[in-house]
């Protein structure tokens, strides 16, 4: 059987999505200390390959089988993808495809708890993160589960809209890395104002990013058109996102710096993400400057509460992804499955389809979350003591070095 364009391009999305994660390394080791750099970039790497094989193992099955009370699939029969091996041979291809989301999922999580997790346990959390947050979730939103179409809560509030991802991996991802950062605690050195290491590593991080998301939204495309919308949305929406936190910085503070510029455009396209195959590129603009004014505020908000989110995933990731999945609700295009949203005369249903995909996301996510952080607290322990963290996590638990200048 020869692959066609669509099969092709779907391949060319999956490695797009795959060179996200290392981007994420990139974008969260120049954010952190020095002394933390090489810890953070270890625990994105093994992020990919902790959800790697339990996606192939179980994890496929899980977000995709046959439904169990609507919220997670039975693996039964894709245990290590066996009937995905012997069915059509494009499933494999979407497999691969699908993998590449569960991997940047838990990647995401990691800058939240920077210079202070340890590392054994960070593996089993992101296994555990994986099995029992993310698949089930992935389930609900695109499986058959129960915020799919025909699915329990889509049948009493109507049909939601998540294309490529602002539930299941950025609103869950975002929820989770709060939980953990409240389990966790603060770092040793919270008082001591965090300065990035290495800013351009960062800015290359965040290029590597938008680059990939072209693949992370688009991979999904069905038509040219679709296709062709997906592109110029995931275009603005980062650039309005972008210019807006340059604006409130210069605003705030009248100097706009690197480290927002690029916060701005992740937010951009984080809002984005669920969006980005049913609204207009004004729309995607509107939702890009909303997205960058909001995560910059909900980054001063966290500085105000002094929660410890070392590199501001609950801001740029929970607060941007809960923004453009709600704002789907007004801006959305009428469609044969929808009647649009509330500016095109779609009235409220979906906005209230919306707003409940986003709870039911949020109470999931951090419910399972915080169960799964307190057992670890009280067994393995999440975070290395005081006096190694004040040395530096990268000596205590990969005996490296970032720099060396002997």
């Amino acid at each position: 059987m020869q692959l066609d364009a669509a099969n092709v391009w779907m391949m060319v999305a999956a490695g797009l999505v795959l060179l996200m994660t290392p981007g994420v390394a990139f974008f969260y080791g120049g954010m952190t200390r020095i002394t933390s750099s090489i810890n953070m970039m270890m625990m994105v790497f093994s992020a990919m390959a902790v959800a790697g094989l339990v996606w192939v193992l179980y994890g496929y099955g899980l977000s995709s089988g046959d439904s169990i009370a609507g919220v997670f699939g039975n693996p039964a029969g894709q245990v290590g993808l066996a009937e995905a091996v012997a069915g059509e041979p494009e499933t494999l291809i979407s497999v691969g495809y699908s993998a590449t989301f569960a991997m940047i999922a838990i990647a995401l999580i990691a800058g939240a708890v920077a210079d202070r997790a340890k590392f054994s346990t960070w593996l089993v959390f992101s296994a555990l993160w994986v099995t029992l947050v993310y698949c089930p979730l992935a389930f609900m939103v695109w499986g058959g589960g129960l915020l799919s179409e025909d699915g329990a809560i889509w049948e009493f509030f109507g049909p939601a809209i998540d294309f490529a991802g602002g539930t299941v991996v950025h609103i869950n991802a975002g929820v989770s890395a709060l939980v953990l950062v409240i389990v966790m605690g603060r770092r040793a050195r919270f008082s001591t104002p965090h300065r990035p290491h290495n800013i351009p590593i960062t800015v290359v991080g965040a290029a590597l990013l938008w680059f990939g998301w072209f693949g992370f939204n688009g991979g999904a495309a069905s038509t040219v058109e679709q296709a062709g919308l997906i592109w110029i949305n995931t275009l603005v929406a980062p650039a309005a996102g972008m210019i807006t936190w340059i604006v409130v910085e210069r605003i705030r503070s009248h100097r706009p710096s690197s480290i927002g510029c690029v916060s701005g455009a992740i937010a951009g396209l984080v809002a984005i993400t669920p969006a980005c195959a049913d609204v207009e590129p004004y729309a995607a603009i509107i939702i890009g400057v909303a997205a960058g004014a909001g995560a910059a505020l909900a980054v001063e908000v966290k500085n105000r509460l002094r929660y410890d989110d070392a590199l501001d995933v609950v801001g740029v990731h929970l607060v941007a992804g809960i923004i453009g999945t709600v704002l789907i609700g007004f801006f959305a295009v009428p469609t044969d499955a929808s009647a649009g949203g509330l500016l095109y005369g779609g009235g409220l249903s979906l906005v209230v389809a919306q707003i409940v995909a986003t709870v039911v996301a949020i109470v999931f996510s951090g419910s399972v979350t915080w169960v799964i952080a307190i057992a670890l607290r009280q067994t393995m322990g999440l975070r290395i003591d005081h006096r190694q963290e004040m040395r530096g996590i990268d000596a205590f638990e990969h005996a490296e070095q970032a720099y060396s200048f002997r």
